[in-house]
């Protein structure tokens, strides 16, 4: 984000009291306001989630069954080429 992007977006939430004194509390200790503090938590959660999500981790074996996979030829068996022709008439790929 760059220094004259505008910020004005909200989230607004409600918590109980002792939420918000110990939410308090670690701002103060990271020497963030409340609002930057919950702010970089939350986008920080964030990113470990999506990547948890988005990526795959394989033992040994599985992952050379994968790699061997990629590594053999494709062969174009009907399905595959009427799947192809589909995805081209479907998709305007630039």
């Amino acid at each position: 984000m760059t220094a004259t992007a505008v910020k004005n977006e909200r989230i607004n939430l409600r918590l109980k009291q002792g939420a918000k004194n110990l939410i308090e509390r670690a701002a103060t200790f990271e020497g963030k306001t409340v609002s930057s503090f919950i702010l970089s938590s939350a986008l920080a959660s964030a990113e470990k989630i999506i990547h948890e999500h988005e990526s795959i981790q394989l033992n040994e074996q599985d992952a050379r069954r994968f790699f061997d996979a990629l590594a053999k030829p494709i062969t174009f068996n009907k399905k595959l080429t009427e799947a192809l022709v589909e995805h081209d008439r479907r998709v305007d790929s630039k």
